[in-house]
Protein backbone atom coordinates (compact mmCIF):
# COMPACT_ATOMS: atom_id res chain seq x y z
CA UNK A 1 0.00 0.00 0.00
CA UNK A 2 1.21 3.25 -0.90
CA UNK A 3 1.84 5.94 1.74
CA UNK A 4 -0.18 8.28 0.30
CA UNK A 5 -3.57 5.27 0.66
CA UNK A 6 -2.37 4.85 4.63
CA UNK A 7 -2.71 8.28 5.37
CA UNK A 8 -6.32 9.05 3.38
CA UNK A 9 -7.50 5.27 5.15
CA UNK A 10 -6.08 5.85 8.40
CA UNK A 11 -8.79 5.31 11.03
CA UNK A 12 -11.54 5.09 8.08
CA UNK A 13 -10.70 8.97 6.61
CA UNK A 14 -10.82 10.17 10.02
CA UNK A 15 -6.98 11.76 10.20
CA UNK A 16 -7.65 13.64 6.89
CA UNK A 17 -11.17 15.02 7.96
CA UNK A 18 -9.23 16.55 11.13
CA UNK A 19 -6.92 18.14 8.53
CA UNK A 20 -9.77 19.10 6.33
CA UNK A 21 -11.37 21.00 8.94
CA UNK A 22 -7.97 22.19 11.07
CA UNK A 23 -7.50 24.33 7.69
CA UNK A 24 -10.86 24.82 6.19
CA UNK A 25 -10.69 22.96 3.49
CA UNK A 26 -13.33 20.24 1.94
CA UNK A 27 -12.18 16.89 1.29
CA UNK A 28 -11.42 17.20 -2.26
CA UNK A 29 -8.80 20.05 -1.29
CA UNK A 30 -7.32 17.98 1.58
CA UNK A 31 -6.70 14.98 -1.12
CA UNK A 32 -5.32 17.49 -3.59
CA UNK A 33 -3.38 19.13 -0.88
CA UNK A 34 -1.70 15.54 -0.10
CA UNK A 35 -1.41 14.44 -3.95
CA UNK A 36 0.97 17.30 -3.92
CA UNK A 37 2.61 17.31 -0.86
CA UNK A 38 3.04 13.83 -0.20
CA UNK A 39 5.13 12.84 -2.88
CA UNK A 40 7.80 15.52 -2.68
CA UNK A 41 8.21 15.18 1.09
CA UNK A 42 8.53 11.35 0.48
CA UNK A 43 11.41 12.20 -2.57
CA UNK A 44 12.88 14.74 0.30
CA UNK A 45 13.15 11.71 2.39
CA UNK A 46 14.16 9.69 0.02
CA UNK A 47 17.24 12.45 -1.26
CA UNK A 48 17.95 12.81 2.47
CA UNK A 49 18.61 8.63 3.14
CA UNK A 50 21.50 8.86 0.22
CA UNK A 51 23.35 11.96 1.49
CA UNK A 52 26.21 11.27 4.52
CA UNK A 53 24.25 10.87 7.69
CA UNK A 54 21.00 10.89 6.32
CA UNK A 55 19.84 7.57 6.60
CA UNK A 56 20.76 7.41 9.95
CA UNK A 57 18.89 10.30 11.39
CA UNK A 58 15.43 8.86 9.09
CA UNK A 59 15.73 5.49 11.23
CA UNK A 60 16.79 7.03 14.49
CA UNK A 61 13.56 8.87 14.05
CA UNK A 62 11.75 6.11 13.34
CA UNK A 63 12.54 4.31 15.95
CA UNK A 64 12.54 6.51 18.45
CA UNK A 65 9.43 8.49 17.71
CA UNK A 66 5.46 7.83 18.31
CA UNK A 67 4.80 8.83 14.73
CA UNK A 68 2.00 6.33 14.39
CA UNK A 69 0.03 8.29 16.58
CA UNK A 70 -1.33 10.93 14.16
CA UNK A 71 -2.42 8.01 12.07
CA UNK A 72 -3.99 6.07 14.62
CA UNK A 73 -5.62 9.09 16.91
CA UNK A 74 -6.86 11.80 14.66
CA UNK A 75 -7.17 14.32 17.38
CA UNK A 76 -2.93 14.38 17.44
CA UNK A 77 -3.57 15.79 13.68
CA UNK A 78 -4.71 19.11 15.10
CA UNK A 79 -2.20 19.23 18.31
CA UNK A 80 0.86 21.79 18.56
CA UNK A 81 3.09 18.64 18.76
CA UNK A 82 2.48 17.45 15.25
CA UNK A 83 3.54 21.48 14.01
CA UNK A 84 6.69 20.84 16.52
CA UNK A 85 7.91 17.79 14.91
CA UNK A 86 6.83 18.27 11.53
CA UNK A 87 9.33 21.04 11.44
CA UNK A 88 11.77 19.31 12.86
CA UNK A 89 10.90 16.58 10.07
CA UNK A 90 11.07 19.33 7.46
CA UNK A 91 14.38 20.59 8.54
CA UNK A 92 15.98 17.33 8.11
CA UNK A 93 13.96 16.16 5.01
CA UNK A 94 13.96 19.82 3.02
CA UNK A 95 17.11 21.58 4.51
CA UNK A 96 15.36 24.99 4.64
CA UNK A 97 12.59 27.01 5.07
CA UNK A 98 12.93 29.30 2.07
CA UNK A 99 12.68 25.01 0.60
CA UNK A 100 9.60 24.69 2.26
CA UNK A 101 8.31 28.14 1.05
CA UNK A 102 8.93 27.17 -2.55
CA UNK A 103 7.60 24.00 -2.23
CA UNK A 104 4.11 25.90 -0.44
CA UNK A 105 4.25 28.12 -3.77
CA UNK A 106 4.52 25.10 -6.01
CA UNK A 107 1.75 23.10 -4.31
CA UNK A 108 -0.56 26.00 -4.67
CA UNK A 109 -0.11 26.23 -7.99
CA UNK A 110 -0.74 23.19 -8.67
CA UNK A 111 -4.15 23.04 -6.29
CA UNK A 112 -4.93 26.06 -6.22
CA UNK A 113 -4.85 26.32 -2.57
CA UNK A 114 -3.58 28.91 -0.66
CA UNK A 115 0.33 29.05 0.12
CA UNK A 116 -0.55 30.13 3.55
CA UNK A 117 -2.25 27.55 4.18
CA UNK A 118 -0.04 24.70 2.51
CA UNK A 119 2.87 26.35 4.23
CA UNK A 120 0.74 25.93 7.95
CA UNK A 121 -0.04 22.19 6.80
CA UNK A 122 3.40 21.18 5.60
CA UNK A 123 4.76 20.47 9.09
CA UNK A 124 1.44 18.14 9.92
CA UNK A 125 1.54 16.85 7.03
CA UNK A 126 5.40 15.79 7.95
CA UNK A 127 4.74 14.35 10.64
CA UNK A 128 1.89 12.13 8.97
CA UNK A 129 4.05 10.96 6.63
CA UNK A 130 6.49 9.60 8.74
CA UNK A 131 3.60 8.05 10.78
CA UNK A 132 2.91 6.16 7.50
CA UNK A 133 6.80 5.15 7.21
CA UNK A 134 7.00 3.98 10.76
CA UNK A 135 3.91 1.81 9.58
CA UNK A 136 5.02 0.28 6.75
CA UNK A 137 8.23 -0.41 8.52
CA UNK A 138 6.42 -2.45 10.80
CA UNK A 139 5.50 0.48 13.19
CA UNK A 140 9.08 0.91 14.65
CA UNK A 141 8.44 -2.07 17.01
CA UNK A 142 11.07 -4.54 14.74
CA UNK A 143 13.26 -2.95 15.80
CA UNK A 144 12.87 -0.88 18.67
CA UNK A 145 15.47 -1.52 21.67
CA UNK A 146 19.06 -3.60 21.80
CA UNK A 147 17.52 -6.76 21.90
CA UNK A 148 16.68 -5.51 18.51
CA UNK A 149 19.78 -3.66 17.22
CA UNK A 150 19.97 -6.87 14.51
CA UNK A 151 16.66 -5.51 12.47
CA UNK A 152 17.97 -2.20 12.77
CA UNK A 153 20.69 -2.90 11.07
CA UNK A 154 19.10 -5.06 8.74
CA UNK A 155 16.38 -2.18 7.82
CA UNK A 156 19.77 0.05 7.27
CA UNK A 157 21.24 -1.98 5.28
CA UNK A 158 18.00 -3.07 3.48
CA UNK A 159 17.30 0.44 2.50
CA UNK A 160 20.87 1.36 1.20
CA UNK A 161 21.18 -1.56 -0.85
CA UNK A 162 17.98 -0.06 -2.63
CA UNK A 163 19.42 3.69 -3.26
CA UNK A 164 22.89 2.85 -4.13
CA UNK A 165 21.93 -0.43 -6.25
CA UNK A 166 24.66 -2.15 -4.31
CA UNK A 167 23.35 -5.75 -4.20
CA UNK A 168 20.20 -7.83 -3.09
CA UNK A 169 17.49 -6.80 -0.81
CA UNK A 170 16.65 -10.40 -0.25
CA UNK A 171 19.03 -10.43 2.57
CA UNK A 172 17.68 -7.55 4.33
CA UNK A 173 14.38 -7.41 6.19
CA UNK A 174 10.92 -7.20 5.84
CA UNK A 175 10.66 -3.79 7.31
CA UNK A 176 13.80 -2.36 4.86
CA UNK A 177 11.42 -4.01 1.93
CA UNK A 178 8.65 -2.18 2.55
CA UNK A 179 9.86 0.52 3.52
CA UNK A 180 12.15 0.97 0.43
CA UNK A 181 8.71 -0.04 -1.72
CA UNK A 182 6.92 2.32 0.05
CA UNK A 183 9.21 5.32 -0.59
CA UNK A 184 9.95 4.17 -4.58
CA UNK A 185 5.60 4.45 -5.07
CA UNK A 186 5.63 7.45 -3.61
CA UNK A 187 8.53 9.59 -4.01
CA UNK A 188 7.71 11.42 -7.05
CA UNK A 189 10.14 14.20 -6.27
CA UNK A 190 9.53 16.49 -9.64
CA UNK A 191 8.06 18.84 -7.91
CA UNK A 192 11.03 19.36 -4.99
CA UNK A 193 13.78 18.92 -7.77
CA UNK A 194 12.26 21.72 -9.82
CA UNK A 195 12.37 24.02 -6.18
CA UNK A 196 15.94 22.58 -5.44
CA UNK A 197 16.66 23.59 -9.12
CA UNK A 198 15.81 26.63 -8.97
CA UNK A 199 18.03 27.55 -5.91
CA UNK A 200 20.55 26.19 -7.35
CA UNK A 201 20.34 28.33 -10.75
CA UNK A 202 20.51 31.40 -8.32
Amino acid sequence: MSLMNILMEAQQGQSTDVLARQFGLDSSQTKNALSALVPALTAGVKRNTAQEGGLASLMGALAGGSHDQYLDNPAKVASSQAVEEGNGILGHVLGSKDVSRQLAARASAKTGISDDVLKKMLPVVASMVMGALSKQAGGGRAYEGEADSGSLGSLVGGVMDSITGGGSKSGGSKAADLLTSALDRDGDGSMLDDVIGGFFKR
